[in-house]
Order: C-alpha cells, then sequence, then structure tokens
C-alpha cells in the first residue's frame, strides 16, 4: 500500500482553515511528477461557509494549450475537501483520500499515455491472484471461482465505474442458480449441482457459495484501491453479503463410524483415512507429505506448506506415531509418505470416489466429504475436553475464533451438566425398543 503523507498545511481542517483564500490551489508534492492541490474558497458576507476542493495536477511534457502556450500539467478536480462535513470516501475526502485518488488517477493518466486500456475487474483478479501467489498462497479455488463467477459478468467493466447496484445485482443472480460442478473432460459441457429453491438448505448453501465470490471480489478490490489502481472503495463497502447463512458444521463421525469407515475402506486408500483421522491434516497437505517430513524420535509431523501459507508442527499420538513409522520404514527421505500401491502420489480430487465407495460398504449415511475427517479428529477432541487453544494450534489456526464457532458446542459444559442435574423426572413411559448396530 502506499504510504500515506503528512503535512501541516493541508492534513487537517484546523490547518486548511488557516490558509488565506487564494485564486491558486496549495499544492503537496505526492510523488515525481504529481501534486495534489487544496483551493481555498473565498467567503463572500452573509453567505453560509464552503468547503474547499481537492484537485491534482501531473506533468505531461510538451503539452500545449489550445492558445498554443507551453502547459506542462494537467489539473483535474478531485472531490470536495472535508472542512465541515466528515470524510465518506466518495464525494467528501480527507487529506489521506484525496492522496488515493490522486495516485489512482495519476495511474489511470500513465495507462493511458502508454496505451494501456483501464483498470477493469479483470485487471484487479489478475493482481489479485498474482498477490496471493506472492504470499505462497495457493490460489487454484480463488482462480476457479473468478473465471466461474466474477470475469463472465463483471470482468470488463472498470472498477471506478462499477456501482453498488450492479454488484448486488450480480450477487443476488448467483445464489438464485443452481452451484456449478467442476468441468467435465469427457462430457464436455457444463454440469449444475442439483438445486431446490424451495429448500431452505440449498438457498442458504447457494447464498454461503455467493458470499465466498463475493468476498475474493472485495478482495481483489480493495487491493486495488490500497496499490492505488482504484479511487474510491464506497461502492463495493456498501454491499453485504448475505447473512446468518454460515452454520457451524455438526456432522462428524463417531469413532465407531470411524472404525467401520477403515474396515470399509480399499487398501490402497487405507493409509490415507488413517492418517487424516489421526492428524486432522487437508488432504492436499497429506498428498504431500515426504518421508523426512516425519520426526518419529519427536512424535511429530512437519506441513511445509498449509492453506495459509504457514508451516506448522502437528502431535502424534501413540498410535499415529506407530502409523507413519510403518509408512515410513526403510524408504528415502524425499518420497511422498502416502501413495499408491503404483507408487505414486494421490492426485487431487481422488479421493472422491474411494470415499463414496467406503461409505457405502460401512453403511454411513449420510456419506461426508474427506474434509469432514478433519472435522472428526477436532470434534473428538474438543468433546475430550482438550482447550480449545489447542484444537486450534493442531488444526493450523492462528485464533480459536474458527475453532471455537464449529466446536464450542461440543466442548463439556457446566450449563449443560446443571440442566440436566436439575429438569425434574416426569415420568414418561419408558420405550422398549433397542437399535441394532
Amino acid at each position: 500500500m502506499a504510504r500515506t503523507l503528512k503535512d501541516t498545511a493541508l492534513g487537517s481542517r484546523e490547518a486548511r482553515a488557516r490558509l488565506k483564500p487564494s485564486g491558486k490551489p496549495y499544492y503537496r508534492t505526492i510523488e515525481e511528477g504529481l501534486h495534489l492541490g487544496y483551493r481555498k474558497p473565498r467567503g463572500r458576507k452573509g453567505k453560509p461557509a464552503v468547503s474547499g476542493k481537492w484537485v491534482w495536477r501531473r506533468y505531461v511534457e510538451d503539452q500545449v494549450s489550445k492558445k498554443g502556450k507551453k502547459q506542462p500539467y494537467v489539473v483535474e478536480p478531485i472531490g470536495i475537501a472535508d472542512d465541515y462535513s466528515d470524510a465518506d470516501g466518495a464525494a467528501i475526502l480527507s487529506f489521506a483520500q484525496a492522496q488515493n485518488r490522486a495516485r489512482a488517477l495519476f495511474q489511470q493518466g500513465a495507462r493511458a499515455d502508454a496505451g494501456i486500456g483501464p483498470y477493469t475487474v479483470a485487471s484487479a483478479m489478475a493482481d489479485y491472484i498474482e498477490h496471493l501467489a506472492h504470499e505462497g498462497k495457493d490460489t487454484r479455488d480463488s482462480q476457479w471461482r473468478i473465471d466461474a463467477h466474477i470475469l463472465p459478468k463483471l470482468g470488463t467493466i472498470e472498477c471506478d465505474k462499477l456501482t453498488a447496484k450492479e454488484i448486488r445485482k450480480w450477487h443476488a443472480a448467483m445464489a438464485a442458480v443452481p452451484g456449478r460442478l467442476r468441468p467435465n473432460r469427457k462430457k464436455g459441457k457444463e454440469q449444475h449441482r442439483k438445486f431446490d429453491k424451495n429448500s431452505a438448505e440449498d438457498v442458504r448453501k447457494r447464498r454461503v457459495s455467493a458470499n465466498r465470490v463475493f468476498a475474493i471480489l472485495r478482495a481483489g478490490l480493495n487491493l486495488g484501491f490500497e496499490e492505488g489502481m482504484i479511487t474510491g472503495n464506497r461502492e463495493w463497502q456498501r454491499v453485504k453479503p448475505f447473512p446468518k447463512v454460515n452454520v457451524p458444521r455438526t456432522r462428524f463421525l463417531s469413532v465407531e463410524e470411524a472404525q467401520r469407515l477403515i474396515n470399509a475402506c480399499d487398501p490402497e486408500f487405507r493409509p490415507m483415512i488413517e492418517a487424516a483421522l489421526t492428524t486432522g491434516c487437508r488432504y492436499g497437505e497429506l498428498c504431500a507429505l515426504e518421508v523426512h517430513d516425519f520426526d518419529r524420535d519427536a512424535k511429530t509431523l512437519s506441513i511445509r506448506k498449509s492453506k495459509s501459507g504457514k508451516a506448522r508442527k502437528v502431535y502424534l499420538s501413540n498410535e499415529g506415531t506407530q502409523l507413519f513409522r510403518g509408512l515410513t520404514v526403510g524408504r528415502r527421505g524425499g518420497e511422498r509418505i502416502i501413495r499408491t500401491d503404483a507408487g505414486l502420489p494421490f492426485g487431487k480430487s481422488y479421493q472422491i470416489r474411494p470415499m463414496l465407495d467406503a461409505y457405502s460398504r460401512a453403511k454411513i449415511e449420510p456419506a461426508i466429504g474427506f474434509h469432514q475427517l478433519r472435522h472428526t479428529f477436532a470434534s473428538l477432541l474438543v468433546k475430550a475436553g482438550t482447550p480449545m487453544r489447542y484444537v486450534a494450534d493442531a488444526l493450523g489456526h492462528a485464533t480459536t475464533v474458527m475453532t471455537e464457532k464449529y466446536y464450542a458446542h461440543l466442548a463439556p459444559s457446566d450449563v449443560s451438566d446443571a440442566i440436566r442435574k436439575n429438569v425434574p423426572v416426569f415420568g414418561f413411559e419408558k420405550s422398549n425398543l433397542v437399535g441394532l448396530r
């Protein structure tokens, strides 16, 4: 983000009030070739006070005015100064906001001079993906969502001309249609998930997905604004995500269900299931594990790159340590720990079919995805009384906020214990039905 400059004469409304009215603006150099100016209005007797105005100018070599005189600067208005009203980032600007807008206009002018097109939503999304990659984060999911949902509808719109109304319309339309499946190369056509618009759960899921895509759009536009490529951020800030749609995931396996799943799994895929249940690692993290990532003496795994881009240590139980000792014994340090029978690494999405087959054989309904094994690991830890900060550390969460959001209801509670102890017995008729395993 560009550095915000300070100025004793222009930086505050009190300082600007002390300036004398002048026909020419008071300028502050922002960077070479770019100046931010403040034009102090002349007061008129009997008239209400008027706020000053921000202008900007940039140096243009060999420019000639209509009268044939050299005119080395292009001067354009930016907005009203916050002399009497609070800044809103759109019509009324503070000194810092005026700097950001001047930089954005300066860059747009430079792009135009160089024959480069306007800064569009597509440009902002490309810069955002580049930023994620530079931070060491996985860009595949974000890139897929951008290509599928953002670029077709908004990609050609200039960021400075994008309105809150357009964003709201796009956001609502995305939530009202069935979700897209990943492209199937064999079928060669677009496929969609089942969607019942009368189902509250289906509608909730679509709104969750729409919020995720909107978060990507907003992050990309914020980056463009911080880098000075967009003059204002008010339009997308006025758009709010769908409220109260992110409900905690409550489905996870019991120990007995996990045991059945392991026993019903193909021998080739069983180590992957066992590793997920004993570590809480994501599928991609397990696929990337190499033999030297396992420290048999310290009983730990080193996750060199996670979803957040940060490395972490995973502490293993005795059973987990025994599992990884068996998987790594006699093997070279650079080999993948979990691999197919052919000695190859597991690929992206390979886990879907073996998981469904195992659930079918184990008669576990409803079937859950591989990621829910991570939730099973965390849920069983919390139910056993493990402190939230330890569970957050095991999952690689920076704080306990996400951990508490999804698992706090499973933790032992004095409230629940007191209610179960003190609610009176009403003498309901007991059922003689017994469930069969």
